[in-house]
């Protein structure tokens, strides 16, 4: 029998997961816009390719890793 409650429950923890996430890209993104020396959403705009790639990986590796300790506690 499906426990409604549990999945409610999980779908809550999911959803507060995918929030603090995307949380912690945007305070990621901001401290590299900081800490570079040019204007990294100028540099995004002129279609510097170079930026655009280490920015991703940026969001990329972020991701990975909050989604990870997010879904370690869901367990």
């Amino acid at each position: 029998m499906i426990d409604l409650p549990i999945i409610i429950m999980n779908f809550a923890y999911a959803t507060a997961g995918v929030i603090l996430t995307l949380f912690f890209m945007a305070v990621g993104y901001w401290i590299f816009d900081k800490i570079t020396p040019f204007d990294t959403s100028e540099q995004l705009a002129d279609k510097n390719v170079a930026v655009g790639i280490v920015v991703g990986s940026i969001f990329l590796g972020l991701g990975i890793a909050v989604g990870l300790v997010i879904g370690m506690g869901l367990n």
